[in-house]
């Protein structure tokens, strides 16, 4: 398919320094939970992306010395020469692909817990850490000279293992940010005070880099504004029409490149997720730049449309397309644009759970729409190619199109399964996420679903039944030698809950007053004046009743046993927006509260550390509480291997919530990896994967799995 002409500006070759950038597409800097310990998984992760068309490919922060160490939080290392040797392995994947590779040199300073090194912190002044209860040593004039060599020598490491571009962070929190805003650093001598005082840290050490090296590329990434308050540092952070002028042009002849976004350590205002934050919402802050710098300026913005990003280029907004979550989700972007294969772009939804694996401070990245990301190395899983099964002339029948159902259906389609029928009782695919997406936010959310339909359609091996709803013994008439059922799962409807493992009095769905989530969207229930949400989730659809309920003019109570309103926001970075809408709507909220009872309109509840009681009424409930597998015919057939024998169905597997109520994410997960591994001895039981780890006097038996399990063991 031709690419259209008026895309050809994105394919420009761009001089960046002594370096050559073969488009405009450049992957940021971001987490992905490798690090440089797990050098397989970082090198084919980067790699898969430069293959996928991005000319510049950069690592996570990339920390220079020990005492940068911000554990749990998961970064590469630059501090010796084991570094340097796992690094280059991540190079070369990328330079293979006539990319450009780019290490984000880092200093916590004084955020650093050094959770693992224990060495004390440095910073511009001793002020105690944002997030742990540690301080930092102000630096003499000796010691910041120190540390400035130690960036030196961090950047010829980086040199060494082969990085073509070196960005000085100074973003989010870091040693460079702590001298430059007055939010932090309060000296008084010639590093504190005026904008030049304040900024001479960062310019010494670009001084004292080109000095040492020519023949890479050097840049920084950085928040062009810190934002007002509350969400940023205000006057005394770094105020984009204030700041920006003076700081670019005194600093820009010692860059090659100017990486820009917005923010502070409460970076949810620059990477935000797509329920309070439309694409390329920093632009207002981050246009400012081309006025006063003649250096390439990379862009942020959740690009995943090319309209978007060719208006980016020519409106002189950006010279490159930085991403990093729509590098993510699609790591051939730049290559299917480049094609003109717009409908194969499987564009960022921007849900944040690959956020929350940082910030959780676990590997590996998750992606609700790509789960091959952080799995091209451990399982050799790659985002646009499938190995052509082994046992393709099978028919498959695949019970239900929400998000697993459609991944396994679609990886099977690809795999080459000769006949895959994918049936679902609704007229449309997408399960829970038809009703989902239409919530207020959540629009982007369908793309998990679209994204699948449009590569279904493609496939002739692959068909899509509508409207149809079967029983146990329609599966066992249906023809299928093996079934996949992606039946889901439905809320609760009696209150059953996680903290008290036990349903709520008064309790009932079936009653007018009483609601769960779907008969409030789907079913449109009504609901009475005074609404009660009881959520003991620990996620996002308690708080969006709360908001449903009160944009339909309801006065709304929210009661959760969590701290705040669905804690796993608070790694999505969307915690402190949802409060404000919250707030904005007017509902109250009641957390660490327990609800003993819903009986004659009145939620009986129980805080739970003063052991007080309250009492709220209500017209209407709204059941958050959890959700229940969809299960009972894969219960039914799984057990009874004579009529399943007698129907030709050689296996029933179970996928996504109807086996275990999650995320969007691991219901993918869920459908792809039995899809991808169908065709093994028993598609129900993973396959093992490749686990970077240091073993004591390893054989190859070490990395061998036994055949022999632990029950065989047993019944043996």
């Amino acid at each position: 398919m031709a690419r259209d002409p008026r895309f050809d500006v994105l394919f420009e070759e761009v001089q960046i320094g002594p370096k050559t950038l073969r488009n405009r597409f450049w992957q940021v800097p971001h987490c992905n939970g490798a690090g440089s310990e797990r050098p397989g998984m970082q090198a084919e992760f980067r790699g898969v992306k430069a293959e996928g068309g991005w000319a510049a490919v950069f690592t996570e922060i990339c920390l220079m010395t020990p005492d940068s160490d911000p554990l749990p939080w998961i970064g590469s290392r630059i501090w010796d020469n084991g570094d340097i040797r796992n690094l280059a392995l991540m190079c070369e994947k990328v330079q293979e692909h006539g990319s450009l590779a780019g290490a984000e040199l880092t200093h916590g300073g004084g955020l650093n817990h050094n959770a693992e090194t224990r060495l004390p912190a440095r910073g511009a002044s001793q002020i105690p850490s944002d997030i742990s209860a540690a301080s930092c040593r102000a630096m003499s004039k000796r010691e910041i000279r120190q540390i400035q060599g130690e960036h030196v020598d961090a950047a010829l490491r980086a040199r060494a293992a082969g990085f073509d571009l070196l960005t000085l962070f100074c973003g989010l929190a870091n040693i460079t940010n702590f001298f430059m805003y007055p939010f932090y650093n309060k000296r008084t001598d010639e590093y504190g005070g005026s904008l030049q005082n304040r900024l001479r840290f960062t310019k010494e050490v670009l001084e004292m880099m080109r000095e040492a090296i020519d023949d890479c590329a050097i840049g920084i990434r950085m928040p062009i504004d810190t934002l007002e308050e509350p969400y940023g540092y205000g006057e005394a952070g770094f105020v984009a029409d204030r700041d920006a002028p003076e700081y670019l042009e005194t600093l820009s002849p010692l860059v090659d490149y100017w990486d820009l976004n917005v923010g502070t350590l409460n970076w949810g205002e620059d990477a935000g997720s797509s329920r309070f934050f439309p694409s390329n919402h920093q632009a207002p802050y981050t246009r400012i730049a081309k006025q006063h710098t003649d250096k390439p300026c990379v862009n942020v913005g959740r690009f995943t449309e090319p309209e978007v990003m060719l208006e980016a280029i020519t409106s002189g907004q950006c010279d490159i397309i930085g991403a990093a979550r729509p590098s993510i989700s699609d790591p051939f972007l730049p290559k299917k644009i480049e094609e003109g294969r717009f409908d194969d772009i499987r564009e960022c939804i921007g849900c944040n759970v690959c956020v929350s694996r940082w910030e959780i401070g676990g590997p590996p990245i998750w992606c609700t729409q790509n789960p091959t990301s952080g799995e091209e190395y451990r399982r050799g899983w790659h985002p646009e190619y499938y190995t052509r099964a082994k046992n393709t002339e099978t028919a498959i029948l695949v019970v239900g199109a929400g998000p697993a159902g459609l991944e396994t259906a679609m990886v099977l389609g690809k795999r080459g399964y000769e006949a895959v029928h994918l049936v679902d009782d609704h007229k449309r695919m997408g399960g829970h996420l038809g009703w989902v997406s239409s919530m207020p936010g959540f629009a982007a959310w369908r793309r998990v679903v679209d994204w699948r339909e449009t590569q279904i359609d493609q496939l002739d091996n692959v068909q899509f039944v509508p409207s149809t709803r079967l029983t146990a013994d329609d599966i066992l008439d249906y023809g299928a030698e093996h079934v996949v059922l992606a039946t889901g799962s439905v809320w609760a409807g009696d209150g059953m809950n996680g903290p008290m493992h036990d349903v709520i009095p008064g309790a009932d769905a079936a009653l007018p007053h009483v609601l769960t989530p779907e008969q409030v969207v789907v079913d449109e229930k009504q609901l009475g004046q005074r609404v009660l949400v009881v959520d003991h989730d620990n996620y996002y659809m308690g708080s969006a009743m709360a908001q449903v309920a009160a944009e339909k003019g309801s006065d709304v109570t929210y009661v959760t046993h969590w701290d705040s309103l669905g804690e796993y926001l608070r790694f999505t970075l969307e915690e402190q927006r949802m409060w404000e809408k919250l707030t904005e709507l007017g509902v109250e909220v009641h957390s660490q509260h327990l609800t003993l009872s819903l009986e004659n309109n009145v939620g009986s509840l129980l805080h739970l550390w003063s052991g007080k009681e309250r009492s709220v009424e209500f017209d209407s409930v709204i059941l958050v509480t959890q959700r229940n597998s969809v299960c009972d015919i894969y219960d039914e057939l799984h057990d009874d291997g004579e009529r399943l024998a007698g129907a030709g169905i050689q296996s029933v597997h179970l996928v996504g919530d109807a086996h275990t109520p999650g995320m969007v994410a691991q219901s993918v997960f869920s459908g792809h990896r039995l899809a991808r591994e169908f065709d093994s001895a028993d598609p129900s039981v993973a396959l093992p994967f490749i686990r970077e780890r240091r073993l004591v006097g390893s054989t190859e038996d070490d990395f061998t799995l036994t055949s022999v399990s632990i029950s065989d063991k047993i019944a043996n």
